[in-house]
Parts: C-alpha cells; structure tokens; sequence
C-alpha cells in the first residue's frame, strides 16, 4: 500500500487563498477524500466538494475535467498515502534487513494506516472500480506498487540469510503476505475496538516470519493478552 506529508485519517480542509496551482490541486482532492467519507463516492457532489474546499465549482473544473477524474485522483492519493505510512519506518536508521521487513509489515497494520475512515473510502472507491477502467488502473498501480516494496524487503530479508529466492517464488511470497497484511488491515479498521495495543502487529510479524520461513522478531507487547469479547446480544 511513495510517502506522503499526511495520513489518510488526518486529511485537512486548506484555505484557498494565495496558493499555487499544484497545491490548490492537492486541496481539492483532500476535500474530496472529506466529502466521500461524509456521503459516499455518488453523494459527493461537485457542489459539495467546492463547498467544503471554500472554492467555486468553476475552480474544480479548472483542475479535473469531470467529477470521476477528481475522484480517481482521490482514490490515488488515498491509497499512495497508506503505502507511504507503512514506507515511513525505512529511512530511520540503517537497521537490518529482517528489521526493516518488520517495521514495514508492522506500519501496515497500525495507525494511521488501520483507520475506519481510510476503509470507508476505500470500500467506495472499490465498488467503482468494478465498472471503471481508469479506476482499476489506480488500483493496480497502487496494490502493485506496495508490493513491489514488500518483494524487495522480503528479498534482502533472505538474502541476509543465505536464501536467494527466483522472481516467481518471491512473487509469490509477496502475494501470501499481502494477503495476511490486508486481511489484517480489514479486521483492523472495521473494528478497532476488539484488538488490544500491539496485537495485529504481532499477529502480522508472527505470520510473515511463518511464510517465509525465517525467525521474525514481534514487537514488544504493550497490553496484557486480554481480549475484548463482542456482545452476544442479538
């Protein structure tokens, strides 16, 4: 899931004031994100949309030929968004190859990347995706573009221990601990409140250490091992 200077849950209304073209363009597609958490990718409207930019509808016009252009900008930044809140962990440090596999799973599962609002959005943006080629494109590049990065974490990982894996079998491994990493994800933003702190984290180290076969250290545990139970009410 190429960093960015915010995270999908802490997008933020600008003022349109003096600013240059490709900031006021960066504005647009952030009030778009609020719009479609606010009413759906059909309720937010161009009007809308303007309305919580502070800017007329002409302006957008002037940045997004149609309302579908600006809304797969959004779903672009969304998802490159996440893909960068899980890279942000590399550049601290020259840590190992097996450390930097686990801060960069660990991201992936953890604030701000696990978040209610970003799964809205995104549970939006895919249902259109379905019937829109120009948004399956950004899927595409975005799905593969996160993991392109985790094929090449996992790569040096067992590198480092004197594995050296062909293209298909590193593709592979990618694809099975994606696969964890969005289950995980799923679970995570859909309901926040059933994990305790460091769980998902654990859970998604434990399991990628699992597929590739190599001793993954889990993060420190920061809460006893008790589980919220969901109601049995009917």
């Amino acid at each position: 899931m190429p960093a960015r200077s915010h995270p999908p849950s802490a997008v933020l209304r600008r003022s349109f004031t003096r600013e240059g073209g490709a900031q006021r363009r960066e504005d647009l597609i952030a009030a778009t994100l609020d719009a479609i958490a606010a009413a759906g990718t059909a309720g937010a409207t161009v009007r809308m949309i303007a309305r919580r930019a502070g800017v007329t509808p002409g302006l957008i016009r002037h940045y997004f030929n149609t309302k579908n252009d600006l809304i797969t900008a959004a779903y672009g930044r969304l998802m490159d968004d996440m893909t960068g809140a899980s890279a942000a962990g590399l550049a601290q440090g020259a840590a190992s190859a097996a450390d930097r596999l686990v801060s960069f799973v660990v991201a992936a599962v953890s604030a701000p990347v696990v978040d209610p609002r970003s799964l809205a959005l995104w549970a939006g943006f895919i249902q259109m995706g379905l019937q829109d080629s120009e948004m399956r494109a950004v899927h595409a590049r975005t799905y593969l573009g996160f993991r392109d990065e985790l094929q090449s974490l996992i790569d040096v990982a067992l590198r480092a221990e004197g594995r050296v894996c062909v293209p298909a079998t590193l593709r592979r491994h990618a694809i099975a601990c994606n696969a964890v990493i969005d289950g995980l994800w799923l679970e995570g933003s859909a309901l926040p409140d059933w994990f305790v702190p460091g769980e998902l984290p654990a859970i998604v180290v434990t399991s990628v250490g699992a597929i590739l076969g190599i001793a993954l250290r889990p993060p420190a545990p920061t809460h006893p091992e008790i589980l919220p139970q969901p109601s049995e009410e009917p």
